[in-house]
């Protein structure tokens, strides 16, 4: 991650209602300003429950549209307010939603885009939001969906669809993302389907609020409604595309070229320029972690810090070669790593984050006081770029409480509660 601009969130609230375009409800979505640092959160109001971060991590369904879910709990079709946030730079926001779904508006982004200007923008001082640069080409496939990233000041998307219909064909359009742009050339465009497939996704429990109000629906010639453009297809598809890599949380730096992009694609794309940027310079390489925290080999399983956040928040990444000593042992013939040593390797990161709050850590250790809510996902082998990321929930006196996710690829490998106490050596 590259030093980017000031974090930015919205100055006063502001509202908006509609129809929900897949599940036909209608609701109420609030946008209001949120503290620095918070991200993007979704509160379903209509239910308990905890927030929703805007993360890839939290997405549940890419069938024809981008669903967030966390704990039962789901928000419908984010793709078209999150590509206007993304357009606006919107760092930190949260979002009240009385529904399942994020109302259609009109089908486009462009109601959403408005929303926030209306509401005005506001920057946090002395803050900086993270920038994902991308330093060498890389090429991610998924299906149909081929995506060419290369180096690039600022972001500029390329993307080309194919269909066989008159009104689409094949259709191609370079944008360099910024509000101007964004709010002339792509805000407006709609969301479009084809009246073939309506039987099937109806029948899939989709598309039962389209209608020709927040559809462009196409028959076999054509279709009633005026286009906004001759290609309004594509910079809808450029539109959705941006609205997905808004779930990456942070401003990207990037020329990227989309052939055919989908929901499924487009996040494989945002996994995939994650990944990319963890092969970054890293904030704590090996020789500063051997100076803070006491372990050495066999039981040092840090091995990169990425992020430190003051006291609230640590990433750190561990790489699982075949040449780890408790492979010899631990399933010969079918090398898993112990859930116990990836939990530990979540503690030694977790370690690192506390050690850093404290004066004079050198002089520190830190003992574990308990650890719940541990849960296994799936398994760790050798190959694996284990990214671990824990947040402080408390910290009093000598104690602290941390909660802590070990991914691999995205994928949520293991994850726990941690109570910690800091003692000296």
């Amino acid at each position: 991650m590259a030093d980017g601009h000031t974090r930015r969130t919205i100055q006063k609230p502001v509202e908006l209602e509609g129809i929900g375009l897949h599940t036909g409800e209608k609701s109420s979505i609030r946008l209001k300003p949120a503290r620095a640092g918070q991200g993007i959160l979704f509160n379903r109001t209509d239910r308990d429950g905890k927030p929703i971060p805007a993360t890839i991590d939290n997405v549940t369904e890419l069938d024809r549209r981008t669903v967030l879910g966390q704990n039962g709990a789901t928000i419908e079709t984010v793709e078209h307010l999150m590509s206007a946030l993304l357009a606006h730079r919107i760092d930190d926001l949260e979002v009240d939603l009385d529904g399942p779904e994020v109302p259609s508006l009109d089908g486009s982004a462009g109601g959403f885009f408005r929303a926030v200007a209306r509401a005005g923008v506001r920057e946090h001082e002395n803050t900086t939001a993270g920038a994902l640069a991308v330093s060498h080409p890389m090429m991610v496939t998924e299906g149909d969906s081929r995506y060419t990233v290369t180096p690039f000041d600022g972001l500029r998307v390329t993307c080309t669809i194919e269909w066989d219909h008159p009104l689409i064909g094949r259709q191609s359009g370079c944008y360099d993302i910024d509000e101007a742009t964004y709010k002339h050339e792509l805000a407006d465009s709609r969301t479009f389907g084809f009246l073939s497939e309506a039987k099937e996704l109806s029948g899939k429990g989709l598309i039962q609020g389209a209608s020709e109000e927040n559809t462009v629906i196409l028959g076999d010639n054509g279709t009633a409604v005026d286009l906004r453009w001759p290609d309004e297809f594509v910079r809808h598809k450029t539109v959705d595309l941006l609205g997905d890599l808004a779930l990456l949380g942070t401003r990207i730096d990037a020329d990227i070229t989309a052939f055919r992009p989908s929901h499924r694609g487009n996040l494989s794309l945002a996994r995939a320029l994650r990944a990319h940027s963890l092969r970054t310079p890293p904030v704590m390489g090996i020789q500063e972690i051997l100076g803070v925290i006491p372990h050495r080999y066999p039981m040092l399983l840090v091995d990169r810090i990425l992020e430190i956040d003051g006291a609230r928040k640590i990433v750190g990444i561990k790489n699982v070669t075949i040449n780890e000593p408790f492979f010899q042992g631990h399933f010969p013939g079918h090398p898993i790593m112990p859930g116990v040593l990836v939990v530990e390797a979540m503690a030694q990161v977790g370690g690192m984050l506390l050690l850093g709050a404290v004066e004079n850590p050198e002089n520190k250790v830190v003992y574990f006081m308990s650890i719940d809510k541990v849960k296994f996902r799936r398994p760790v082998v050798p190959g694996d770029q284990v990214r671990f990321e824990l947040e402080m929930l408390q910290f009093r006196g000598k104690t602290c409480k941390m909660k802590g996710v070990g991914l691999v690829e995205g994928q949520v490998a293991a994850e726990a509660e941690m109570m910690a106490m800091v003692v000296e050596r």
